[in-house]
């Protein structure tokens, strides 16, 4: 089997992985300025898709732009969340050259879509390819690939402990071949329960104090993680941005969330904000919690709402995912201050960040893949992919972290 990796080598970011040049394995972007894409032209006879965040799909129209047709397969979930992105990539970015791709080329995504559930084996581009869950995020998969030589697991970005919204994967499918992620590869979680505790006693504090709390959180995700921790607590909150959208679709695939009553009362718990900037202002005065987009502080409603409170002390940002170096979110962790809407501006607001991350951390990883010791592993989807496959070889494992472009044969 030979594998080339497009993207996601030895970074977080354009995942891409072309399988015997022909069976396409995601295909994201990553969102730095300018945004990245995968290297190389690709021409697959068709591309399978592991979970819908933008790092694995962001370039996924761009391969509809010429001649080429190639199906796409998905979950149903992960369908609809592509499809979301690309539609907000296109308002961010449309007719500018940090654009690949068209409107006519995401109608085109559309028709070229092959949706499935976990664990129904399909036929595709020559190869075997099932799903399992990967316990990240609504319709995220694990992705196995058999040629009829050899089986390749694709574990996607994946979780071993459960979340709210989902419950983390046990699946551990025979594999000759795992191509793994290891985003936390040198962090350990704290205990998620403590996490909670701790973020709920913030919340009560501030608003005991009289005071307003603006949550930053990612649309597809973590915003509804941090929905069903309100409502679970009973704590009085807002909606904003993207997330509003994905809450209301992930309720349609009730399949593939953990708890989907819980999700529903989460959802009815929350006020809707309908997007104005004048209601947006008012609300950043109330005695409340607002969950809302970016979670990065790179745009989105946020841009209204920390404004109108960072200059009180009373008032709270509480992050509630990895700030990735360069980000305002990372800035204002660091700096108390940070680039918003445009303009420089300092932060009285206490500032709090909080590790609610879907990816498996050290402990999780190696938990994981003691089930493949007599597999040979392939290390992507990280910043320190090359030692942690370092780490592993000391360990007993067949492991090496492959480099952007390059092409390899595996073992037999």
């Amino acid at each position: 089997m030979d594998i080339q990796f497009l993207g996601g080598a030895g970074e977080i970011g354009r995942s891409a992985i072309l399988v015997n040049d022909s069976l396409l394995l995601d295909y994201g972007m990553q969102s730095s300025t300018p945004p990245q894409y995968p290297v190389g032209d690709v021409d697959p006879d068709a591309v399978v898709v592991s979970h819908g965040h933008l790092d694995h799909v962001g370039a996924l129209p761009s391969l509809l732009s010429g001649d080429a047709r190639p199906p796409v397969h998905w979950t149903p979930p992960t369908r609809e969340l592509a499809l979301t992105l690309a539609r907000d990539t296109l308002k961010l970015h449309g007719n500018t050259p940090q654009c690949p791709f068209t409107e006519t080329d995401v109608q085109r995504l559309t028709q070229v879509s092959e949706t499935h559930g976990y664990r129904e084996s399909f036929e595709t581009g020559g190869h075997e390819v099932t799903f399992f869950d990967a316990g990240h995020i609504p319709g995220s998969a694990h992705v196995l690939v058999d040629d009829g030589e050899t089986r390749l697991l694709y574990t996607g970005d994946f979780h071993t402990d459960d979340q709210r919204l989902v419950a983390g994967t046990t699946a551990r499918p025979e594999a000759d071949v795992v191509v793994c992620e290891s985003t936390y590869s040198d962090v350990e979680h704290e205990d998620r329960e403590a996490v909670e505790k701790r973020f709920v006693e913030s919340l009560r504090t501030t608003l005991w104090e009289g005071g307003t709390v603006v949550v930053p959180a990612f649309a597809i995700g973590r915003t509804q993680e941090m929905l069903l921790l309100c409502e679970a607590n009973d704590i009085p909150c807002y909606v904003d941005g993207m997330g509003t959208d994905v809450t209301e679709m992930l309720r349609r695939y009730p399949a593939f969330v953990r708890d989907p009553d819980a999700l529903q009362r989460a959802k009815s718990h929350a006020r809707i904000v309908d997007g104005r900037d004048g209601q947006r202002r008012r609300i950043a005065e109330q005695n409340t919690v607002i969950v809302t987009t970016s979670g990065m502080l790179s745009g989105g409603p946020a841009m209204t709402y920390i404004p109108e409170i960072a200059d009180r002390p009373t008032n709270k940002i509480t992050l509630a995912g990895y700030q990735v170096e360069g980000t305002p979110g990372r800035d204002l962790l660091e700096t108390g201050s940070a680039e918003i809407d445009g303009r420089r501006m300092p932060v009285a607001a206490q500032v709090e960040a909080y590790d609610f991350s879907a990816h498996a951390d050290r402990e999780g990883l190696l938990d994981f893949l003691e089930g493949y010791r007599d597999a040979e592993i392939l290390v992507n989807h990280g910043d320190r992919c090359s030692e942690f496959a370092a780490e592993l070889r000391a360990d007993g494992y067949d492991a090496s972290a492959p480099s952007l472009g390059e092409t390899g044969r595996t073992r037999e």
